[in-house]
């Protein structure tokens, strides 16, 4: 029998009209929204739908407009379908989203949780100190050398960061460092290789303080056992008790993103739909380019519902 898995994106996924459509859609949509902007303390959907993008782009504000977006249709694609995953997983931020869906706290604790995460990584590392870069085509083994090279002739921090598939790697770190990753690879003959325009280098070490301040936050916060397994950004393994998500999750800060191998960890465990929920379509392009034989469909707003229904068997469709 085929299963499923519901896939959440991170940053970077924010777009100026993000969830509009599905709060029009119905009430209890709107409320979720609505609800987001409480625990916000400002009109985060009206930032969502009109902008402006710089705004939105912030990392405090595109992480819990993310999430929001991501629970509003996983709700949708639920109520209209009755479909249930037999997995979750989520991009960097996207675990709080996968999370919440599996039972785990509620929605208005995951906004809550990205939002003081956003505002910590934002604050970790001073404004122009850090950087990413995205490496293409490269193998992984020689982003770390070059990474270990670049770190160690600048003094400063570089890491993988993103795993992400066979032929995208996302490395972080000081600027300068970064930037000696991108020069040396372009010396040795990589043809693409581009640095980001981020506010901050996430998953690397330079994230620690924001870990000191999801730690203190996750300790306070009860995690349920969760009713779906999470597939760890950090370990591409199946979880599900509260305890153990909680440490994963501090982790995660500054830990490197499993992505590529999470993915194929699930093709392992019989996984062959993949259902991405909430902004955009960077998750399902890249599980097609880890295995081009997979099912992938992007659900961003209820217009997406009948491809969904199209493409899973009658007797998916309507399960339990």
């Amino acid at each position: 029998m085929s299963r499923i898995a519901f896939l959440f994106p991170g940053q970077g996924a924010q777009s100026v009209g993000m969830g509009r459509s599905l709060a029009a859609c119905d009430p209890r949509l709107a409320d979720l929204f609505a609800m987001a902007d409480r625990v916000v303390g400002f009109p985060l959907s009206t930032l969502m739908w009109e902008g402006p993008e710089e705004s939105l782009t912030l990392t405090e504000n595109a992480q819990p407009a993310l999430v929001i977006t991501a629970l509003a249709a996983c709700h949708w694609l639920t109520l209209c379908t009755g479909i249930r995953p037999d997995f979750v997983a989520g991009h960097s931020l996207g675990e709080y989203a996968a999370i919440a869906a599996a039972g785990g706290f509620s929605a208005d604790e995951a906004v809550r949780l990205v939002r003081l995460r956003g505002q910590a990584m934002q604050r970790a590392v001073p404004a122009g100190e850090g950087g990413m870069a995205v490496l293409l085509n490269l193998p992984a083994q020689m982003v770390a050398d070059l990474c270990a090279e670049a770190a160690a002739i600048t003094a400063g921090v570089c890491v993988p960061a993103n795993f992400n598939t066979p032929q995208q790697i996302v490395i972080s770190g000081h600027k300068r460092a970064v930037e000696k990753a991108v020069g040396l690879a372009k010396e040795r003959g990589a043809k693409r290789c581009m640095m980001l325009a981020v506010s901050a280098p996430f998953h690397c070490p330079l994230m620690q303080p924001a870990a000191i301040v999801m730690t203190d936050a996750l300790r306070q916060t009860a995690i349920a056992d969760l009713s779906i397994p999470l597939i760890a950004n950090v370990t591409s393994r199946e979880v599900t008790q509260g305890a153990i998500i909680r440490s994963l999750l501090v982790e995660q800060v500054t830990g490197t993103v499993q992505w590529e191998a999470s993915m194929r960890r699930l093709i392992e465990l019989g996984v062959d739909t993949f259902i991405e929920l909430g902004s955009g379509k960077v998750l399902t392009g890249m599980i097609k380019r880890i295995d081009e034989t997979v099912r992938a469909i992007a659900v961003n707003g209820p217009e997406d519902i009948e491809k969904v229904t199209a493409l899973l068997p009658l007797s998916i469709g309507n399960r339990p």
